[in-house]
């Protein structure tokens, strides 16, 4: 038995991640700027393929550990020194250099940004250098400004520089109206020409941009500043924003022109956008790491959403969040815990509200996020009270455990239009840890719970086996019999592999439990495989066990018999009808104690041993080719050949007395003997089916039976078949009567138990006691025996040998 856990939910959790970080992959891959991973003392540790073309190196590892401060010459070397250890304290640092190494022979200008890459705990653990080439910029605002200042230039040549500049060039006059824009600055914002000379520079700027616009141009007019240079958005003509790089100077005036301002302009959202989702992986891959620390950290739902908001809130601000759950004997959604800065007299945990009646219960049916600004409509109970509360802007995402929606995890905030697309999404994802973290938290005490009721269970099938399938079980004493249970005792304590001949219903499988528990694994479990029971697409993978995925259907791992067999006995019944490909694996798991679960390539070793048995004639079967010669002599180590009933037909009395005993106090029937009429019927018959067929025969005729002696129905044993059979005149009249009984009357319980101890006495040539004697014969304890042999009469000395 074995305990198997569904991870479909926590595989689907650590996706997240590697999605994340594949993403991050192909846009670092992908990027045209030089990325570079430093250490905290600046020393390069990674680059990026895109600037590893750009600075033309073929092979990064001579670089790899040397100073990137020393890529740089005079004062740039100073600037990335003063960026580094600015990162290295949590900052972030901005620098433009010129340079030209023994890498890049030819000069480049580089606009340099540094930050730090945090650590779970938020501390820098490394530096994150990117690089753009920024020399055409460079080029084109020293010519633009050259043209204006030398007064030698014709005003074609300043109109083909201006015109041709691969950035963006805006002229505006002291109060920011345009007067002039090139193709490419019109391009980037959508606008004509004669559009731009009816608007303001701070027209098309975003609001958010607009005052830290003006109070550098105040300054640039002031004299304080010769030029400054901001990011900022721009508004465009359909509607869009784009992100923009501005390099703002003052132009000084002279007698054929004025004084005005030119903006050379780039657009970096670009850029932009993949620093942004830059930002986003890591903050996700530090909130997923988080909420794996307090999934496996927390267990209490209170404590569980704590740890939960703490590590949500850096990357999604909120006033309150909150887990439910949905409970479908009362179609309600539960809130299982709520936790942040804003407290509510309402929304606690405990609360039941109606599945139709909250958002809560729409996003569960829908299986789709929700975001909501509750200023402009309030379709729910629940949203119209959170309104009252103060609260203005709502995000709510599904819990999905196997496709099945569970319950809700949401995020409530005052500020108004708080959450985004982006947020929602992000939020899904915090959503499958949430939903790992609760499915852990609830399973906790129900594994521990079932781990103790099945060692509990484990045990009592331990000492259940020892007390229904032991010799006292296998009852009788021809010489037959007697035989097979001297070979038990012998090859019991060994390890090596037994294989068990005998029909249907001769106790092979009783047997089997019998040298398992005669052996050194007795305490171990003994795993019973019935080869015959399963189907021929199956049988591998009960033997061996597969891997989630390995076939349709397989949507779990499982643990195959060979398996749970591992440092105990595996029982193969009816081996006969394994198929040939899997007869190969089983050869090999003989062979090597290691085999392969269906669908994976890792061996696992076991240490196992063996029992098989079967009703067929494997050497026939060889001949044939349905049976692997090496198989079968690789199983018939040690063989053991059980005798069908018809051959041992004097253990028919005592195994019809133990019959009417036990199933008498099942049944509540008081059954005192049985008739002559029938003990002699039952001995004649020739039991096809064996001793299965007589408990079968014995059980309905105990049910049947209306008086204190057992008569047995004809239709129970067929008398034709009895006077008529072959194998009943071939019964020496020694054998067709039972031991100790008158032919004139009928063998009493008594009698039969008399005449087995007397067998067993004379076996162990009158000794009681000892490893040979008849109390281990009859595995009973000495003074058991004694007891009973002075009840019935019984001496030892009439056994003892002259």
């Amino acid at each position: 038995m074995a305990l198997a856990e569904d991870v479909t939910e926590r595989k689907a959790a650590g996706q997240a991640p590697r999605d994340a970080e594949e993403f991050q992959s192909r846009l670092l891959a992908g990027s045209r700027d030089c990325i570079k991973v430093l250490d905290l003392e600046g020393r390069l540790l990674w680059m990026n393929e895109g600037g590893m073309q750009a600075l033309e190196i073929c092979d990064l590892r001579p670089l790899v550990n040397s100073s990137w401060i020393q890529f740089w010459e005079g004062e740039e070397a100073r600037a990335a020194q003063d960026a580094v250890e600015a990162a290295g304290k949590g900052g972030a640092s901005r620098f433009t250099g010129y340079f030209a190494t023994t890498i890049t022979k030819q000069p480049r200008w580089w606009d340099v940004v540094v930050s730090p890459i945090r650590n779970a705990e938020g501390k820098p653990e490394c530096l994150l250098a990117v690089s753009r080439d920024v020399t055409e910029h460079k080029r084109n605002e020293k010519a633009l400004r050259q043209a204006h200042l030398q007064a030698a230039w014709s005003e074609e040549r300043w109109r083909s520089v201006f015109e041709n500049s691969a950035i963006g060039v805006a002229l505006t006059d002291l109060n920011g109206r345009f007067l002039a824009t090139n193709p490419v600055y019109q391009k980037m914002v959508g606008y004509s020409e004669k559009e731009l000379r009816a608007l303001s520079f701070f027209d098309i700027t975003h609001e958010d941009y607009r005052a830290a616009n003006w109070a550098l141009a105040a300054e640039l007019l002031e004299g304080k500043r010769r030029q400054f240079q901001i990011e900022k958005q721009y508004r465009c003509k359909n509607g869009s924003s784009i992100w923009v790089s501005n390099n703002v100077s003052l132009v000084p005036g002279s007698e054929s022109m004025p004084r005005f301002i030119m903006a050379l302009s780039e657009d970096i959202t670009e850029r932009k956008r993949a620093e942004e989702a830059l930002q986003k992986s890591e903050r996700l891959k530090r909130s997923i790491l988080d909420i794996n620390n307090a999934i496996i950290t927390n267990l209490t739902e209170e404590a569980l959403l704590r740890s939960i908001s703490e590590a949500v809130r850096p990357s999604i601000p909120f006033d309150r969040c909150a887990i439910t759950l949905y409970t479908g004997e009362t179609d309600t959604i539960r809130f299982l815990a709520v936790e942040g800065a804003l407290g509510s007299d309402y929304f606690q945990p405990g609360l039941e509200v109606g599945r139709t009646e909250t958002s809560a219960g729409w996003v569960f049916d829908h299986q789709q996020p929700l975001r909501r600004n509750l200023g402009e409509e309030q379709p729910f109970a629940n949203e119209r009270r959170l309104w009252a509360e103060g609260l203005r802007s709502l995000c709510i995402v599904p819990l999905i455990l196997r496709g099945k929606s569970i319950g809700t995890l949401s995020v409530v905030s005052r500020e108004k239009d708080r959450y985004s697309e982006e947020d929602a999404q992000f939020l899904q994802q915090v959503a499958i840890q949430v939903v790992l973290a609760i499915e852990n938290m609830k399973s906790y005490e129900e594994i521990a719970t079932l781990k103790a009721r099945l060692e509990k269970e484990n045990i009592y099938l331990r000492e259940e086996i020892r007390t229904e399938h032991n010799f006292e079980e296998i009852v009788g004493n021809s010489p037959a019999l007697l035989a097979v249970l001297r070979a038990v005792e012998q090859v019991a304590p060994t390890d090596s592999t037994v294989l068990i001949y005998g029909e249907t219903g001769t106790g092979k499988e009783l047997i089997a439990r019998a040298i398992h528990n005669r052996s050194a694994r007795k305490d171990r479990a003994l795993v019973s495989v019935n080869c015959s029971a399963i189907s021929a697409g199956l049988v591998e993978s009960e033997l061996f066990g597969h891997l989630k995925g390995a076939f349709t259907g397989a949507i779990e791992r499982r643990i195959g018999r060979f398996e749970l067999a591992n440092g105990g006995t595996i029982f193969l019944d009816e081996i006969g009808e394994l198929p040939l490909e899997t007869q190969a694996k089983l050869l090999r798991v003989l062979q090597e104690q290691e085999f392969e679960p269906v669908g994976s390539s890792r061996p696992l070793r076991v240490d196992v041993r063996v029992i098989a048995a079967t009703n067929r004639n494997l050497r026939e079967e060889v001949a044939a080719g349905r049976f692997r010669s090496d198989l079968f002599y690789r199983l018939s180590v040690l063989p053991l050949q059980l005798p069908p009933l018809r051959e041992r037909r004097s253990d028919i009395p005592q195994l019809v007395a133990l019959c009417v005993s036990r199933f008498g106090k099942r049944f509540g029937k008081k059954v005192e003997g049985v008739s002559q009429e029938t003990m002699a019927r039952l001995m004649t018959y020739p039991w096809p089916g064996n001793i299965r067929e007589l408990l079968n025969v014995m059980e309905r005729a105990v049910v049947l039976s209306a008086g204190p002696t057992l008569r047995l129905d004809k239709d129970l044993v067929p008398v034709a078949a009895s006077e008529n059979s072959q194998e009943t005149a071939e019964i020496p009249a020694k054998e067709a009567q039972p031991p100790a009984a008158s032919p004139s009357r009928l063998p009493t319980l008594e009698e039969v138990e008399r005449s087995h101890i007397q067998a067993a006495l004379q076996q162990s040539e009158g000794v009681v006691d000892g490893p040979k004697g008849a109390a281990k014969i009859l595995n009973l304890h000495p003074n058991t025996l004694r007891h009973r042999m002075s009840k019935l009469g019984v001496k030892r000395s009439a056994h003892r040998r002259p």
